[in-house]
C-alpha cells in the first residue's frame, strides 16, 4: 500500500505564517516548500538574521528579545498574521503550540489553526485534568498529590509544570522541608517558558521505561496509532536520545496493541484531531500509566518518520484542509530510527547552556534534511546553518539546541553504530556540546542491549559517561599539534630561506605555547632539531611530527600527522580569527583559547570571586554583604536559556562584595559575588 501525503488541496491554508523559531520553523518551512505552499516567518530582533528568517517568503519583526515579549505574545503574532495575508498558523511546538486561547484567537480571526481543537488542548493541556480523564476511560494512570497532604513516607515525589513539557519547571523532591521552595521555583520557570505557572505533584518512581504513542487524527473520525518511540535516556528529565520502535515494546508480546489502543482511546475521549503524541510510563513486564498528552508536535517525531515514510508536517497540512488521512490504517514500521540532541552545554560546569560562536557544525553521511530519509544515512534538523567555519551566534534567549542528528538503518545495531560514527566524527568548533556524552551512551553495552530506563543517566554511571572521549594522552597529542599548526602558521609569514625550512644553526630549541581548556591554562613544548623537525617533549616525549599540511579549502585548518608510540594519526588543527582553536582527531577532539604569552595583570580576578558561567539575567539574590555563608551555599539566581541557575559559594567564608542586583543583564565571566577568608 502506498501512502502518499500530497495533496492540492492542502494550498487553501496558503499562506502559513509559522508561530516558532530555530529548527522547528525551519521543519514547518520545508514542508510547506514542498506542497507550493508560502510561508511568513515571525521573529524577535535577537533572531533577526537566523536562517528561518531569510527562508521563508516572508517575515514579520516582533518586536523585543524574550520569549514573552515576542513569540509569547500572542497580540503581536496576531497583527504579524493580518499585516502579511496569512490564512493559517502553524506554532511548532513549545511557545504557544498548546496554548488553548491562542488556537481561539486564531479560529475567531477567521484562519486555519493547524492543531487539535482548542477544545482538546483545554482538556489536555492541564495534565491534572487529562489524568481524570484518563481514569475515566479506564486508562491506568498515576494519581496526583495534594501540596499540603504530603507526608514523608510519599517522598520522593515530583513537582511538575501543568503547562508545557521538555524538563522544564519540574523538580524532583525527597526532603519534605524543601516542598515549599521548589514549588515555587517549578512555578516561577513554568511561567517563564510556558506563560503558565500552575504545577501539581505525584509519586516519583526513579526507573521506568518513558514510552510515547504518535497519534494522527483527521476530521472523518479516522484516528492513527503510527507508531511508538522510546524516550527513556534523559538527563534532568529532559530527552537526550529518543528512537523508533522501542527496544521494550519489541520484545514484549502484545504490548504494542495495548498501546496504540489506549492512545486511540484517550484521542477519541476528546475528539481530537491532527498531531498529537500520549506518553506513558512503562515497567519492563509491559505495564503503563499514562504521563500526559501533549496537544502538538513533539522535537523527536523525525524518528517516526524515517520508520514509515511519512511526512507529519505534510499530514497536519492536509488534516488543517479538511481532508482525510490517505488511508484506514497507517504504514507499517521499517528499520530503527535514533535521534541525538546536540547541546550547547559545559560539560565541565554541570553541562550548563553555553552561547557564543559556533564556527563549524559538519557531520559525515549525511543524506537528508528536515526529511525522511529514505535510505541508509544521517538526518540533520537545525536551526544553525554555519557556513563553512564561519561564525554563528548562538545567543542566551532561548534554548540551547544546535541540531537533531537522526539515523535510519534496516536494524537497530547499524542504526546505534551510525549514529554514533557520525557523531564521534562531527565537526562541532567553538562551544563545549554534549557529543561526547552523546557517543559514549550510543557505545555502552547496555543501552546497545537495549537494556535501559530512565534513571540511566544517574550516579556513577553518569559520572562514567561524562567522561571526555579525549583522554590525557590524547589531549597532550591535540596539544601539541596545535601548537605545531600555530608556530607553522606563523612561518608562513616569514620570507623564504635559502635553506631547509626550519634549519637552525643552533642545535635543538624549544618553545613554549599557551593555551586555555575548559577554564584551565595548559601549556604544551615542541622541540625542534637543527633540521626542523619537531618533537614533543614531557607529557609527549616520543612523538614525532611527520608531515604539516595546510588544507586548500579551508583557511583555519590544518593537518598535522603525528607519530606516536610508533603509530600515525592525523590531527585536523582548526585555528580561528577570534583566538579559538579546535583540534579534531579520530581518538577525540578538543576546544582551546589561545593565551598571550604574557599574562596582563589588570586582567585578574580577586581571590574568591564567583564568575557568571554564562550570559543571563540575576532574578534573585539570596545573601548580603557581610553574611557569612557555607561552601555550596545558594548567593544568587540567574535565568538563561529559558531555566534557571543557582550561583553556589565554593568556600566557607564571608560574603565581601555583591556588584549585581535583580534585574541586571550580566555576561559571561562577571563577577557576581566575592567570598572572602574570614581571617583576612
Amino acid at each position: 500500500m502506498t501512502y502518499s501525503t500530497l495533496s492540492t488541496a492542502s494550498t487553501d491554508i496558503g499562506p502559513i505564517l509559522v508561530a516558532n523559531r530555530g529548527e522547528i520553523a525551519r521543519r514547518i518551512i520545508h514542508s510547506a516548500k514542498s506542497r507550493g505552499l508560502a510561508t511568513v516567518a515571525v521573529h524577535s530582533d535577537a533572531d533577526a538574521e537566523a536562517p528561518f528568517v531569510t527562508e521563508a517568503d516572508a517575515a514579520v519583526r516582533l518586536p523585543g528579545v524574550t520569549p514573552a515579549e515576542t513569540y509569547l505574545d500572542v497580540e503581536k503574532i496576531m497583527d504579524a498574521a493580518q499585516r502579511s495575508g496569512a490564512r493559517s498558523i502553524h506554532p511548532g511546538y513549545g511557545f504557544l503550540s498548546e496554548n488553548a486561547e491562542f488556537a481561539t484567537a486564531v479560529i475567531d480571526a477567521g484562519l486555519t489553526w493547524i492543531g487539535p481543537p482548542p477544545e482538546a488542548i483545554v482538556a489536555m493541556g492541564s495534565k491534572t485534568r487529562a489524568k481524570e480523564m484518563m481514569a475515566n476511560a479506564d486508562v491506568p494512570v498515576l494519581t496526583n498529590l495534594a501540596r499540603d497532604e504530603i507526608t514523608e513516607d510519599m517522598l520522593p515525589v515530583l513537582i511538575k509544570a501543568s503547562a508545557g513539557g521538555g524538563g522544564r519547571g519540574m523538580r524532583v523532591v525527597d526532603d519534605l522541608d524543601a516542598i515549599d521552595s521548589e514549588w515555587d521555583r517549578a512555578a516561577a520557570e513554568a511561567q517563564s517558558a510556558f506563560g503558565d505557572g500552575t504545577v501539581f505533584c505525584e509519586r516519583y518512581i526513579a526507573s521506568g521505561r518513558h514510552i510515547e504513542v504518535q497519534l494522527m487524527a483527521d476530521t472523518q473520525g479516522t484516528v492513527w496509532a503510527v507508531g511508538e518511540r522510546e524516550c527513556s535516556i534523559q538527563r534532568r528529565h529532559q530527552k537526550v536520545i529518543e528512537e523508533a520502535p522501542s527496544p521494550l515494546v519489541e520484545r514484549i508480546d502484545g504490548m504494542r496493541t495495548r498501546l496504540f489502543e489506549a492512545a486511540e482511546n484517550a484521542a477519541q475521549a476528546v475528539g481530537y484531531t491532527g498531531a498529537g503524541t500520549v506518553e506513558f510510563l512503562a515497567n519492563n513486564d509491559g505495564e503503563f500509566f499514562f504521563l500526559e498528552m501533549n496537544t502538538r508536535l513533539q522535537v523527536e517525531h523525525p524518528v517516526t518518520e524515517a520508520t514509515t515514510g511519512l511526512d507529519l508536517v505534510a499530514l497536519q497540512f492536509d488534516i488543517a484542509a479538511g481532508l482525510p488521512l490517505p488511508a484506514d490504517k497507517p504504514p507499517a514500521i521499517v528499520g530503527w530510527s535514533l535521534e541525538a540532541r546536540l547541546y550547547a552545554e559545559d560539560p565541565g560546569n554541570d553541562w550548563q547552556p553555553m552561547s557564543g560562536e559556533l564556527t563549524a557544525m559538519e557531520f559525515d553521511q549525511v543524506v537528508s534534511q528536515f526529511t525522511g530519509p529514505a535510505s541508509t544515512g544521517i538526518r540533520i534538523d537545525s536551526g544553525f546553518t554555519p557556513e563553512p567555519h564561519t561564525p554563528t551566534v548562538v545567543g542566551t534567549n532561548y534554548d540551547a539546541m544546535l541540531a537533531k542528528v537522526i539515523s535510519w538503518a534496516p536494524t537497530r545495531r547499524d542504526a546505534v553504530g551510525r549514529l554514533a560514527a557520525t557523531l564521534r566524527r562531527g565537526r562541532i568548533h567553538g562551544l563545549g556540546t554534549n557529543r561526547d556524552l552523546l557517543v559514549r551512551i550510543l557505545d555502552d553495552p547496555d543501552f546497545r542491549d537495549g537494556d535501559f530506563d530512565t534513571s540511566f543517566l544517574s550516579g556513577a554511571r553518569l559520572e562514567e559517561l561524562s567522561v571526555p572521549l579525549a583522554d590525557a594522552t590524547t589531549v597532550n597529542l591535540c596539544l601539541f599539534a596545535a601548537a605545531v599548526a600555530l608556530e607553522d602558521k606563523t612561518s608562513e609569514t616569514l620570507p623564504t630561506p635559502p635553506v631547509p625550512a626550519g634549519y637552525r644553526n643552533v642545535g635543538t630549541a624549544t618553545t613554549t605555547h599557551r593555551f586555555t581548556l575548559a577554564g584551565e591554562e595548559v601549556t604544551t613544548d615542541i622541540n625542534r632539531s637543527r633540521l626542523g623537525v619537531a618533537r614533543g617533549t614531557g607529557a609527549n616525549d616520543g612523538a614525532i611530527v611527520e608531515a604539516v599540511t595546510r588544507s586548500r579549502t579551508c583557511a583555519h585548518a590544518t593537518t598535522v600527522r603525528i607519530s606516536a608510540n610508533s603509530v600515525t594519526r592525523p590531527f585536523v588543527v582548526y585555528a580561528y580569527p577570534n583566538g579559538s582553536v579546535t583540534v579534531d582527531s579520530p581518538l577525540g577532539s578538543i576546544n582551546l583559547e589561545t593565551m598571550p604569552r604574557y599574562d596582563d595583570p589588570s586582567l585578574a580576578a580577586a581571590e574568591g570571586s564567583l564568575m557568571s558561567p554564562m550570559p543571563g539575567s540575576i532574578i534573585a539574590i539570596h545573601a548580603e554583604v557581610g553574611a557569612t555563608v557555607e561552601a555550596g551555599q545558594l548567593l544568587l539566581s540567574m535565568e538563561a536559556m529559558k531555566m534557571e541557575h543557582g550561583i553556589r559559594a565554593d568556600t566557607d567564608g564571608v560574603v565581601t562584595e555583591l556588584p549585581v542586583k535583580v534585574g541586571d543583564q550580566v555576561d559571561a565571566g562577571k563577577v557576581l559575588a566575592i567570598v572572602s577568608d574570614p581571617e583576612e
